[in-house]
């Protein structure tokens, strides 16, 4: 059997990454909502309350089957968000701007509190205090129940925040343009992890303790939604691909290349793609080798190339690939004690371009961490940090770390290179993974390819982290680079620092020897061809 087929996969073992059948964000079930236009939600211990602007109606739901058990007139003409602070409902109205206290055994409204945002969609308690969110603003306010003043303003997640609800810890947050729903921190609003909301007109959302519940305005129906679970990641949007990698080697003289060593790293089953047959080479490698890192590379040996020749291997890879997120609580997160030591032992060391004793880079990654404990945090304050302090550049190089920083600019690589010294400078396992990428339409050329970063989270494994994709101003778009990947890349290189095979490169690598003068131009290009859902390679 050729080699080619022997290393590249064994696919007749069943893909062993686990394919999620209950994640974060599935619909655990559902029922209608009693009137056609309902917006706001919330969940008073025993029962679900929802608010309906066309009927202006609060009405009292039960969760097991939706029926009513039963309602009260609203306080205003346009109820909005709805919120239960332990005995009493309150409900803004988005027609007069106030928030109303009301009695949930009367319907009186006890008390009434001017609310400071022009447009309130979502409302909250957190135990203490009001949140409402604003549409128009692009805001969430924490407000007193004295008199509305705000105590907190946050930006949004996204541009059109709709449900609010408050979960003990974090606050949720629905928007309706994104179809998404954000979980956030309440004192910066940063987003730790989000998922696509069950219909297209996200609205109230109210939390019941272990699940989230969303009213959709569209398909006006109650969702409840599975929060945490032990799947740890999910895949959806399949792409069916067909890619095509070569290298090429040219020599226009006038001396002679001796030999020349072609590496080609080989792509394997990964949680954001699935190989479906075994990856073919062009010609046939003289050898299947695996770098220190375990990365497994095919090696092509040519010798003697005269002035304008050429060599040329190729490799071809056909693939489901997938957008793939991770659902990750920073709670859930063990301890960097919890870290195994052969994960340390191989992804703490420092190597040429990390400079991780550098006392830039040290005293940089101690200011960002300070006391923080937990490995998630650690991260994350080491990734923000990286957003704030450098902007997306193709300076012409690879530069360490140290340097890089400094210049504050950097490609992707040089963007990996800083947060992985970070890390590790700071106990947190980091490597980095490369990749050919699909770039725009499904049928394209990819010669400038790209990579990112994974690191290790106890109790979750390797978590894939995109400093340079974090570079945008949104909330949300900032946490999609922490934890998500698209389906528009084929990782081929997953390596923890220089290979012996591909050096600081990723995809393909090559060496040469040569006697007198040469002049020597090489060429990588992956070549991108959508297939047919179900596609196999021929036999």
């Amino acid at each position: 059997m050729k080699k080619s087929i022997i290393f590249s996969f064994l696919l007749i073992v069943v893909f062993t990454y686990n394919l999620s059948f209950a994640v974060t964000g599935d619909i655990v079930t559902s029922f209608p909502s009693p009137g056609t236009c309902p917006v706001g939600l919330t969940f008073d211990g025993k029962f679900l309350w929802i608010a309906d602007y066309k009927t202006d109606t609060l009405y009292q739901i039960d969760p097991e089957n939706g029926g009513v058990v039963n309602s009260l007139p609203s306080p205003g003409f346009r109820p909005s968000g709805l919120t239960w602070d332990g005995k009493y409902l309150w409900n803004v109205d988005l027609e007069e701007n106030l928030i109303y206290q009301v009695d949930p055994e009367t319907g009186i409204a006890v008390k009434t509190i001017f609310c400071p945002s022009s447009s309130p969609m979502g409302l909250c308690w957190d135990g203490k205090y009001l949140w409402v969110s604003d549409s128009r603003a692009d805001k969430l306010y924490q407000l007193s129940t004295e008199d509305g003043t705000t105590i907190i303003e946050l930006p949004s997640p996204s541009s059109t925040p709709q449900g609010l609800c408050w979960d003990g810890k974090y606050l949720w947050v629905a928007d309706r343009i994104e179809d998404k729903i954000f979980m956030i921190t309440p004192d910066k609003g940063e987003v730790i992890l989000y998922f696509e909301s069950p219909e297209s007109y996200a609205r109230g959302l109210a939390w019941d303790g272990k699940y989230l519940w969303n009213v959709d305005y569209q398909s006006d129906r109650i969702y409840k939604i599975k929060i945490e679970d032990e799947d740890p990641f999910k895949r959806k949007d399949q792409k069916c691909q067909s890619l095509e990698f070569t290298n090429e080697f040219r020599n226009y003289g006038p001396g002679e290349v001796k030999d020349v060593n072609i590496y080609i790293a080989v792509p394997e089953n990964l949680p954001n793609q699935e190989l479906l047959a075994p990856v073919v080479f062009e010609p046939e490698p003289d050898d299947i080798i695996s770098d220190k890192w375990g990365q497994k590379v095919a090696l092509f040996r040519f010798q003697d190339l005269k002035p304008t020749e050429f060599r040329r291997a190729s490799m071809k890879a056909m693939a489901n690939i997938y957008q793939t997120d991770y659902f990750i609580f920073p709670e859930k997160v063990g301890s960097i004690a919890d870290i195994p030591g052969e994960i340390k032992k191989k992804y703490l060391v420092d190597d040429t371009k990390f400079c991780i004793d550098d006392p830039f880079i040290k005293n940089s990654a101690e200011k960002v961490v300070g006391d923080e404990q937990n490995p998630y945090w650690i991260a994350r304050k080491l990734y923000n940090f990286v957003l704030a302090n450098m902007h997306y550049e193709l300076a012409g190089g690879w530069n360490i770390a140290p340097a890089v920083l400094k210049r504050g600019s950097g490609s992707c690589s040089e963007y990996s290179f800083v947060y992985i010294a970070l890390c590790r400078a700071s106990g947190i396992p980091a490597r980095y993974a490369g990749s050919v990428a699909i770039r725009g339409d499904d049928a394209s050329q990819d010669d400038v390819f790209h990579r990112w970063c994974e690191i290790y989270l106890p109790n979750y494994g390797w978590i894939p982290v995109d400093p340079s994709g974090g570079d945008y101003d949104t909330p949300w778009h900032q946490a999609r680079a922490f934890g998500h990947l698209a389906n528009r890349y084929l990782i081929t290189t997953v390596g923890g620092g220089g290979s012996e095979y591909l050096e600081w490169g990723y995809n393909s690598n090559e060496k040469w020897t040569s006697q007198g003068k040469c002049k020597v131009y090489t060429e990588h290009i992956g070549e991108w061809s959508p297939l047919e859902q179900g596609s196999k390679a021929k036999e």
